[in-house]
């Protein structure tokens, strides 16, 4: 039984749609690991009872959610050919996604301004955990703007049209799944003091 291309093409992109997945799985689980810990981690006696997420977090937590708005729409742009809108909404993803990164460190910033340390002997477990936490979402969202540059470039040369449009399903995949994960972390955050 030989394949069409059609048939070949469907094939790869379920291939690459469930490897993403099982990526995302994995992730999911190191952060549940993350969260448990610092759940377990509260019940310290030199746990901060009082301590408030820096104002710079809710800023970044509303960019990460028009950065998904705006892959979102990049994705349906080029699904309609329509690549100038495509550009756009590609680069204003960047745009924001870089600006998310700004004002995480700034969050960063206002709680060292607070008094509060990350390491160090003026370290406290609570800012050790944010950081942490925060950290490792930056290195997946890091990876994110890598994946974002190569589907700028791709579309760039062109790669991606009305019947091709796997890197940048794939990319908004991954970029959806960054901005729920960090609307979790957030919220488990704030609320969970």
């Amino acid at each position: 039984m030989t394949l069409t291309v059609q048939e070949h093409k469907e094939r790869s992109a379920r291939s690459y749609k469930l490897l993403l997945l099982f990526g995302m799985l994995s992730m999911t689980m190191m952060f549940a690991g993350l969260t448990s810990a610092f759940v377990v981690s509260k019940s310290r006696g030199d746990w901060l009872q009082n301590f408030e997420l820096p104002k710079a977090f809710f800023v970044s937590t509303a960019l990460i959610v028009l950065c998904s708005l705006t892959f979102h729409l990049a994705k349906l742009a080029i699904r309609k050919d329509h690549r100038k809108a495509t550009t756009n909404y590609l680069l204003a993803t960047l745009l924001l996604g870089i600006l998310f990164i700004f004002f995480q460190f700034q969050g960063f910033n206002e709680i060292v301004q607070q008094g509060y340390f990350f390491t160090g002997p003026e370290s406290n477990i609570t800012t050790t955990f944010l950081y942490v936490v925060t950290i490792v979402h930056l290195a997946h969202l890091l990876g994110g703007i890598i994946s974002l540059l190569i589907i700028i470039y791709n579309h760039f040369k062109q790669k991606y049209n009305s019947g091709q449009t796997l890197g940048i399903e794939l990319g908004a995949m991954y970029w959806h799944f960054l901005d729920f994960l960090w609307i979790y972390l957030f919220l488990f955050l704030y609320f969970f003091k």
